[in-house]
This record gives C-alpha cells, sequence and structure tokens, in this order.
C-alpha cells in the first residue's frame, strides 16, 4: 500500500515504525509520530487510546506482517528458488538500503526488543508475534524448496536471528561486510537442508 493511500491511523503505525527502526521505542515520542506521519497531534488519542505502549505494539504487529509478506516477493524475485537465494535476497534487501540511504537504520522488532522486551510484557509479546508472523511464512517457503517440515521452522530461525545479528553488526561497523558474510557463510548449510526436489 502506498503511502499517499494510507489513513491518518495506518499512517501513524508506519511513521511509528520507522522511527523506531531508527531512534528505538524509547526515543520515539508521540508527537514525533503525529509530526512525522503528518496527522494532527489530538487524533493520537483517538486512534491510539491506549497510548505509546498501543501504539508501539501496533507498529511492531505491522513489521512483523510486511516482513512475513516480503518473503513471497523475495521467493518471486530469485531466479532459482533455494534456501540460500532466498537468505540472500533478504539480506540484500538491508545491503541496498545501507548503500543507498546509509546505517541510521534497523529493524523495528529488534528495536523493540532491545528496549522493551524485559520490561514491558505488552510489547515483548508484540515482538514475539511479530518473529512468529515472520518466520511462519519462511519455514512455509523452506518447506516448499524441499527442506524438511520438521527442519523448516529452526532454519527459518537461523536465518532471522543471522539476519538480525549481521544487520546490528553493519549499524555499528557500520560497513555491509557483516551481511554479506553470513549469507556466504550460511548458504551451502541452507541449501544442504534440502532433502526433495522443490
Amino acid at each position: 500500500m502506498r503511502e499517499r493511500q494510507r489513513g491518518p491511523r495506518e499512517r501513524m503505525v508506519f511513521s511509528a515504525a520507522q522511527l523506531i527502526r531508527r531512534d528505538g521505542v524509547n526515543a520515539t515520542g508521540m508527537r514525533e509520530v503525529a509530526a512525522h506521519a503528518g496527522a494532527p497531534r489530538g487524533s493520537l488519542q483517538h486512534y491510539f487510546p491506549g497510548g505509546k505502549e498501543q501504539l508501539v505494539g501496533e507498529a511492531v504487529a505491522w513489521a512483523g506482517r510486511y516482513a512475513g509478506k516480503r518473503i513471497g516477493r523475495f521467493v518471486e524475485q530469485v531466479a532459482e528458488p533455494t534456501p540460500s537465494a532466498l537468505f540472500a535476497a533478504m539480506a540484500a534487501q538491508w545491503t541496498e538500503e545501507y548503500d543507498r540511504d546509509g546505517f541510521g537504520a534497523g529493524c523495528p522488532v529488534a528495536a523493540a526488543a532491545v528496549d522493551r522486551a524485559a520490561s514491558d510484557d505488552i510489547t515483548r509479546a508484540a515482538v514475539a508475534a511479530a518473529f512468529t508472523a515472520w518466520r511462519t511464512p519462511l519455514a512455509e517457503a523452506l518447506t516448499a524448496m524441499g527442506v524438511p517440515t520438521a527442519r523448516s521452522a529452526d532454519l527459518a530461525t537461523l536465518m532471522i536471528s543471522a539476519l538480525e545479528g549481521a544487520i546490528l553488526l553493519a549499524r555499528a561497523e557500520r560497513d555491509v561486510r557483516p551481511l554479506t558474510t553470513v549469507v556466504r557463510e550460511l548458504g551451502p548449510l541452507l541449501d544442504a537442508a534440502v532433502t526433495r526436489p522443490a
């Protein structure tokens, strides 16, 4: 959905996700979200009576759904649907962003986990659900590529964990090398998990 087609509520959820991925939950204020979304400040209370906690939860949920939907697009983009090609496409999204825009932003789900998972059960639950919304279609894609169902969920967890860690390292080092490294090193292991033709 293009941003201009979003209503004010959807724009605020999207804006919250964008600000969280750049600044973290603690540094993202409701006023900044309204300004980023081009929405009246008064609309925050109307759309999010639960305040910042509700908005953060919805932004994290949006990010999980977005990541999950991207899996299908990545599979369609790769010339040969293999686990390593899928993982390379997932990482390429980040290397392209960092090459184009710099290293200012990361994953909003990871940012929420770092800022709030230990102190806020509602946000922790939203983060866990967001990772599930991402991991489930990834595991399904791996199964469709010939990875045994019993192993697909574990490999999906490994792929997300490696990608999130590489994103953190890339931001810290201001270099995409951690992303290219995990793609190169994890690719053969992922492809070795295929036991039947897709």
